[in-house]
């Protein structure tokens, strides 16, 4: 199963901000969303941005007005740039690309940890 490979994250001081990258390491399929999922430690995986093929973006009301997700279509590659960040945003940060073939792929995950 291929896995994406996320980038971008490590430790940051509250109000700092932090760029996250993740790319497929090869052709996937068409696919049709870009998501950022995130798990804090003792919590549920819970979901953050999405992006789809019309460009349009949602983000979880958590995140809102802090982060924005893009996309480099051609190079399969998602972003989330994350601003004003705060300790609750600590958590390992898992990408998600849906395809309209062949299902769905994840990353392995990458640790944000935002200090007080």
């Amino acid at each position: 199963q291929v896995q994406l490979v996320e980038s971008g994250g490590g430790l940051v001081q509250s109000g700092g901000s932090l760029r996250l990258s993740c790319a497929a390491p090869g052709s996937i399929g068409p696919i049709y969303s870009m998501n950022w999922y995130r798990q804090a430690a003792g919590l549920q995986r819970e979901w953050v941005a999405r992006i789809v093929n019309n460009e349009a973006t949602n983000y979880a009301d958590s995140v809102k007005g802090r982060f924005t997700i893009s996309r480099d279509y051609a190079n399969n590659t998602v972003f989330l740039k994350m601003n004003s960040l705060a300790p609750e945003d600590t958590a390992v940060y898992y990408c998600n690309m849906e395809t309209l073939t062949n299902g769905g792929f994840w990353g392995t995950g990458i640790l944000v940890t935002v200090s007080s």
